[in-house]
């Protein structure tokens, strides 16, 4: 015998009922794929690491707050180099009369122009990386040539004291 329309719908009704509910899991899929995307991006970004090339003894610090990422100014024994390029040479620079140094500046002038964020006020930020021993006639060169190519915030690299790093 057939059903009446009405037990039909009935029985439909019931097995709809009976049915378990199923996760979506593409959403979850999406939440979890983001989640690991945000922890990714910021855990990498409060650490900045400078690489001393070999002959460098950077000095020693107890400073406790984190560099900013800034354009590199490395003097190794016989070299300067600007973000890894080679700009000069130590004994030009040490041989040179004045206090600004044109190669110098020339390469800082670029760098500078190849940023596309304009100058703060206090000038851009540089970071000079140089042995504990290098001479302060030298250095006050590199200064004075960062100086008047805008660099005006400038940082000299050091080595974290392990005391300090440790809290005490």
């Amino acid at each position: 015998m057939k059903a009446s329309a009405k037990a039909r719908r009935l029985a439909r009704h019931h097995k709809r009922g009976k049915k378990t509910g199923a996760l979506n899991l593409v959403s979850l899929m999406d939440i979890f794929t983001i989640l690991v995307f945000f922890l990714m991006v910021n855990s990498s970004s409060d650490v900045q690491i400078l690489n001393p090339k070999s002959g460098i003894e950077l000095p020693v610090s107890s400073a406790e707050k984190a560099p900013e990422d800034v354009l590199a100014l490395t003097v190794l024994s016989d070299d300067i180099l600007v973000n890894g390029r080679s700009v000069m040479k130590v004994d030009a620079l040490q041989s040179f009369g004045g206090d600004v140094e044109p190669a110098l500046k020339a390469e800082l002038d670029y760098q500078a122009n190849r940023s596309a964020s304009p100058a703060p006020e206090a000038g851009r930020a540089i970071t000079i990386l140089a042995d504990r021993e290098l001479p302060y006639e030298l250095l006050k060169k590199i200064m004075s040539t960062c100086v008047e190519a805008g660099y005006g915030a400038i940082s000299l690299a050091v080595s974290q004291d392990a005391k300090a790093g440790a809290g005490a």
